[in-house]
């Protein structure tokens, strides 16, 4: 997302009027890629229009990059100083910790019931939801029609087309025919894309971690012998290739085809790249599951303030807002009303392929607390599972064990 690193501080300071007067402070992330359009004004706009009708309450935002925000949490909180809210990447240690309100004492019935039912579950710690879901999105499969066009190919629909596409695109010359991102910026992601693409994923059926399951290790086998040990991957090694140069690589006609979210879509206008979008080819048919991604609103308990935080998040995901949000950063709505809204509207015709991918998404097991943990393992060793040489059962065998220990951690308090 942004990598601005900027801050800024909207609505009442909380230094004037009544003593009554509630301050709340809101931390925030930026999905801006520029000040033209950072998080910064869609709060503005949204904190003027809350205190219009709500005169006892001032609202404090300040609005972070995604590179700083979870740590400016983390360091408030160590503190002793947690923000009334924060919307950040995950809501599990704080909410195992007993920092946070359940969103059950926080929101109306009518809104707590709006949001899309999965996001809803991968909210919840022990059967209780903390995590209320402020954005989502998913991953569909970009390809650039023209570099398909030249080397007389189609979508494909199974890994095995995917490969030949992948040959065909190389011997037209393409630098990048398949662009394999598992560099540390954002490695969890392409992996669980093509462990859920292989009837796998980061947890197995009881949801427990299963990283070395068989079909993982098949996936990851068939990757390092099908695509990258074929060159067909580009000249940067999969595990030093980052998901925002990947991005721009495609963006610049470089590559062929790559997972991509709807960002992607922007980037690739602005340049005049014509691209296709289809869901994730799987081992033998289109991918039953695909990836979603959500950021989590939390709220803490330190201040108080719980009538009041509840209020003004019931605000927060009024479907104008959700909306309103959704279609200035092309991310998905975390509420059903909304995302009825989108599925219907020719506004949102771009966003509608993503928005269909959503029912079949599974997220990330942010339920855990081990996940941040295991996150950042696989982001510096998954790479090596496709180098040539490299041993699937081994790496993926070590995410696992690291995994079960950071669970039996976390257990054990």
């Amino acid at each position: 997302m942004s990598a601005l690193g900027m801050t800024a501080v909207l609505g009442g300071c909380g230094l004037t009027g009544d003593s009554d007067d509630v301050t709340l402070r809101l931390v925030a992330a930026d999905y801006g890629d520029s000040p033209a359009n950072s998080s910064t004004k869609y709060w503005a706009k949204l904190v003027e229009e809350y205190e219009a009708d709500h005169p006892g309450v001032k609202i404090e935002v300040s609005v972070y990059s995604w590179n700083d925000v979870d740590a400016k949490v983390k360091e408030m909180v160590d503190a002793g100083k947690a923000p009334d809210m924060a919307q950040i990447g995950a809501y599990a240690d704080y909410a195992d910790a007993g920092l946070l309100y359940p969103a059950d004492d926080l929101l109306s019935i009518p809104v707590q019931a709006d949001f899309v039912s999965q996001l809803a579950t991968a909210g919840q710690l022990d059967g209780v939801q903390y995590g209320m879901p402020f954005a989502a999105s998913t991953r569909l499969l970009f390809y650039n029609k023209t570099l398909f066009a030249k080397a007389g190919i189609t979508p494909p629909t199974t890994w095995a087309e995917l490969a030949a596409g992948a040959e065909a695109l190389k011997a037209e010359g393409v630098k990048f025919p398949y662009a394999l991102p598992l560099g540390p910026e954002e490695a969890q992601a392409e992996t669980m894309q093509w462990l859920l693409s292989g009837g796998g994923g980061y947890t197995d059926g009881s949801g427990g971690y299963g990283i070395d399951s068989p079909e993982n290790v098949e996936t990851f086998t068939w990757l390092r012998d099908e695509l990258v040990g074929k060159e067909l991957t580009g000249p940067v090694a999969p595990a030093k290739l980052n998901r925002a140069d990947a991005f721009a690589a495609f963006a610049d006609g470089q590559v062929g085809m790559l997972n991509g979210h709807p960002s992607l879509m922007k980037m690739a206008e602005q340049k005049g790249v014509k691209y296709g979008m289809v869901p994730m080819p799987g081992l033998n048919g289109e991918s039953k599951a695909t990836m979603g991604v959500a950021d989590w609103m939390l709220a803490f308990k330190q201040n108080g303030h719980q009538e009041e935080i509840g209020e003004f998040l019931d605000f927060v995901y009024d479907r104008k807002n959700v909306l309103a949000f959704s279609r200035e950063y092309e991310l998905l709505p975390v509420t059903t009303s909304a995302s009825e809204v989108m599925s219907a509207s020719a506004e949102d015709r771009e966003l509608q392929p993503f928005l269909k991918e959503l029912p079949l998404a599974e997220l990330y097991p942010v339920d855990k607390t081990s996940w941040a943990r295991v996150s950042a393992e696989v982001k510096k060793q998954i790479g090596k599972a496709v180098a040539p040489g490299g041993s699937p059962s081994a790496v993926l065998g070590a995410l696992e064990n690291t995994a079960l220990t950071a669970e039996s951690e976390a257990a054990a308090g």
